[in-house]
């Protein structure tokens, strides 16, 4: 796959004060702009800008607030057997050195300040990827830890496919071209508008020949 740019950015939501675009997993976003939240680096889908400073300080309440509504598809490893759950890991700073840039769940070793964090999650369907069994799932952060989603999804045994910070150890060769997570939904109700957005799922078998998926469990729009 080509990695994307900021031009062939796709917009799925435009008023006169915010943009919602459908950002590439391989596009890098300069904070310093007025982005009302941030997705790492290899995570793709829906990303909010503020298109002037009023605008930027009502969606950052929203946000501080807890008002605003994300949901995110993934695929991780391995069948995940309840088709629903509330993940409660509290999430701290990990101070283990080499790993000072990562975060990790209260008790292990090393993990420092840990907070409160719920994520929802609900099981769409299991299959294989690349001949591994995967579970594509879809994700509710409920607080806005770092990593959170990552971090929570390690910790239940399930790894995000292609998260090569949280997950499974393998060789660079067997590595997926990608992390397969995506910021599929996003609602901030501001003052003045409520903004939402859906982006296209893009783990489907005609986009990514290695995902096979056999047993459907959830609809994903009877959760949305």
């Amino acid at each position: 796959m080509e990695p994307g740019s900021v031009e062939n950015l796709c917009v799925v939501y435009r008023s006169r004060d915010f943009l919602v675009v459908n950002k590439h997993w391989d596009v890098r976003i300069d904070s310093k702009a007025w982005f009302c939240h941030q997705l790492d680096f290899s995570t793709s889908g829906a990303l909010c800008v503020a298109l002037n400073k009023a605008a930027a300080g009502s969606a950052y309440r929203c946000f501080k607030d807890r008002k605003v509504t994300k949901a995110y598809l993934a695929l991780v490893r391995g069948h995940v057997q309840e088709s629903r759950m509330t993940i409660s890991y509290a999430i701290g700073k990990n101070s283990t050195e080499g790993r000072t840039h990562t975060m990790c769940i209260e008790g292990t070793q090393g993990c420092e300040n840990p907070k409160p964090s719920l994520t929802e999650l609900m099981v769409l369907e299991h299959g294989l990827y690349a001949g591994d069994p995967v579970s594509k799932v879809l994700l509710q952060p409920l607080t806005g830890r770092t990593h959170q989603l990552r971090v929570h999804c390690s910790a239940l045994g399930h790894p995000i496919v292609g998260d090569q910070t949280y997950g499974q150890a393998s060789s660079q060769e067997d590595q997926p071209f990608r992390m397969m997570l995506h910021a599929f939904y996003l609602r901030i109700p501001t003052c003045t508008e409520c903004v939402e957005a859906y982006t296209p799922d893009p783990f489907v078998p005609t986009l990514d020949a290695c995902w096979s998926p056999h047993t459907l469990v959830q609809p994903l729009d009877e959760l949305v």
